[in-house]
C-alpha cells in the first residue's frame, strides 16, 4: 500500500502533461535573485486532469458494433473474489480518493472483509471496503481506495458511461451485450443478445428489471449491460437455460447510487 500522496505544486487540474519556464528578460537586479524554477505537471495532475475532463469514461460508438464497443468498454467491468463465491463489478465512478465499484447486492451477501477484493482487467488485485447495499434494488457497492494505485495505474482505469438518453432510446430488438469478467473461464468474454423489454416485472426478482435474450452464466451477477454503441443500460443479475436475461434498469443504478453513496466519503 502506497503513503499519503503530497499534492503537487501545480494547483488544480491539468489535462496534459506540459512543461513551464517562468523567463523574463535579463537584467542586474534580476541577476541577484533566485534562479526561477522548472515546474513540471506530476502524475497526480495528470489523473485529476482526465478526471475532471471525462476521459476516463468509455468510449461510446457513433452506429451500434458490439465487437469495438466491447473493445471500449472492457475496462469498466472488474471481478468481485470472494472466499466462497466470485462475481462481477462495474466500474461506476472514479474520484480523487476512490474507486467507486457497483455490483449485485446478493453479490455482497458472500462479501467479508477478510477475503473479499476486486480483480482489475488490469492485472490489479486490490483490498476494497463495503459501502453498503440497497434496501429497494438489487444493487450493492464497494470501493478501493486509490492510495493503493500508483497514478500511472489509475490513469489506465476507466467508468463506465452511463447515458439515461441510450437507455431511453432501447427499443425491442436492439442489441445489446453483457460482459463476463466474474465466471470460471479465464479467457475474456462477452455475449451478443438483443433487447426484450427495457422494464419488465420478473416475479422471481420481484422488480421490473431490463429483460433481454443473451447467454449468461453463473458469475456474471453484477457486470455490465451495454447498448451497441458501448453504453451501459443495466446490472447483469440473472439467466435461465433459454437464454433469458434479467438486468438492474440503468435509472434504478441511479436511485441505488442516491440512496446508498451519495452524500458520503465515497462520492468524490
Amino acid at each position: 500500500m502506497m503513503g499519503n500522496k503530497k499534492r503537487a505544486a501545480l494547483p488544480g487540474a491539468m489535462a496534459a502533461v506540459c512543461l513551464l519556464l517562468l523567463w523574463k528578460p535579463y537584467s542586474a537586479a534580476a541577476a541577484e535573485l533566485p534562479p526561477h524554477l522548472i515546474q513540471t505537471v506530476s502524475e497526480e495532475d495528470i489523473y485529476d486532469g482526465l478526471l475532471a475532463l471525462g476521459y476516463l469514461e468509455t468510449a461510446m460508438l457513433d452506429t451500434p458494433d458490439c465487437e469495438r464497443a466491447y473493445g471500449n468498454v472492457r475496462d469498466c467491468v472488474v471481478q468481485i473474489r470472494m472466499e466462497h463465491a466470485n462475481g462481477s463489478g462495474i466500474i461506476w465512478k472514479l474520484t480523487e480518493d476512490y474507486v467507486v465499484i457497483a455490483t449485485n447486492r446478493h453479490v455482497l451477501d458472500y462479501w467479508t472483509e477478510d477475503s473479499g477484493y476486486v480483480h482489475f482487467p488490469q492485472g490489479f488485485d486490490m483490498d476494497a471496503q463495503l459501502v453498503g447495499k440497497s434496501e429497494r434494488f438489487d444493487v450493492g457497492f464497494v470501493a478501493v481506495d486509490c492510495g493503493l494505485f500508483t497514478y500511472e495505474e489509475l490513469q489506465r482505469l476507466r467508468y463506465a458511461r452511463a447515458d439515461m438518453e441510450a437507455y431511453e432510446a432501447l427499443e425491442a430488438g436492439d442489441e445489446m451485450f453483457l460482459v463476463d469478467a466474474g465466471s470460471a473461464r479465464r479467457d475474456e468474454r462477452y455475449y451478443v443478445g438483443s433487447v426484450g423489454d427495457k422494464r419488465r416485472y420478473i416475479e422471481d426478482f420481484d422488480a421490473d428489471m431490463l429483460y433481454g435474450y443473451c447467454f449468461a452464466e453463473a458469475g456474471m451477477s453484477g457486470g455490465g449491460t451495454f447498448d451497441g454503441r458501448g453504453c451501459l443500460i443495466g446490472m447483469t443479475t440473472g439467466g435461465t437455460a433459454r437464454d433469458e436475461t434479467a438486468s438492474v434498469p440503468l435509472p434504478d443504478l441511479f436511485a441505488a447510487y442516491g440512496e446508498v453513496v451519495e452524500g458520503t466519503a465515497y462520492d468524490g
